[in-house]
């Protein structure tokens, strides 16, 4: 693809913004998790919002959403690091040239980023398990996710090809 059919890409404008949205949103997800943790909720207020009546079971599972909300907590910067990078690979595609070292670099930190957050996944998927009960289950969008580690898997060996592109362009540009 030209610089010029890069740079007239609707898809890109578009992603530029995306990301950008999707940054202020993980942002403001943080600071909703944080309140959720530090302001809001007492034992006495997840309680009354679980409909649960003091016992050993109650106090697992207030004890389990904490623990869910400070590994949600941890999946901030986690985002925000895959995030930056994305917009940061956009802005090298925008400027007609992504087979760049810094890129392959990129998709490789975003491919670990992906791979601790599926480990983190599975850990609160197993935390919600855990402390869910058949009088107050807690179902969870969490645990193993054949597509997220395909996705790992992907993003590794994309950034192997960003290298190897880079590579090759180097090579050329040496020759010519």
């Amino acid at each position: 693809m030209s610089s010029s059919k890069a740079s007239s890409s609707a898809a890109l404008p578009i992603a530029y913004v995306g990301l950008r949205i999707l940054i202020v949103l993980n942002w403001l997800g943080g600071v909703a998790i944080l309140a959720l943790l530090v302001i809001m909720p007492n034992e006495q207020w997840i309680m009354a919002a679980f409909k649960l009546s003091p016992s050993p079971e109650a106090a697992r599972l207030v004890m389990g959403l904490r623990a869910i909300a400070v590994l949600g907590l941890a999946t901030i910067p986690l985002n925000y690091a895959v995030l930056k990078r994305l917009l940061a690979i956009v802005e090298t595609v925008r400027a007609g040239d992504p087979f760049v070292a810094a890129n392959a670099s990129r998709l490789q930190a975003i491919a670990w980023v992906l791979l601790a957050l599926n480990v983190l996944s599975i850990v609160i998927g197993a935390i919600a398990r855990t402390v869910s009960t058949p009088a107050h289950p807690l179902h969870m969008n969490a645990g193993f996710s054949i597509n997220g580690w395909l996705a790992v898997l992907l993003t590794f060996l994309l950034a192997r090809v960003f290298a190897e592109g880079a590579l090759m362009r180097e090579d050329l540009e040496g020759t010519v």
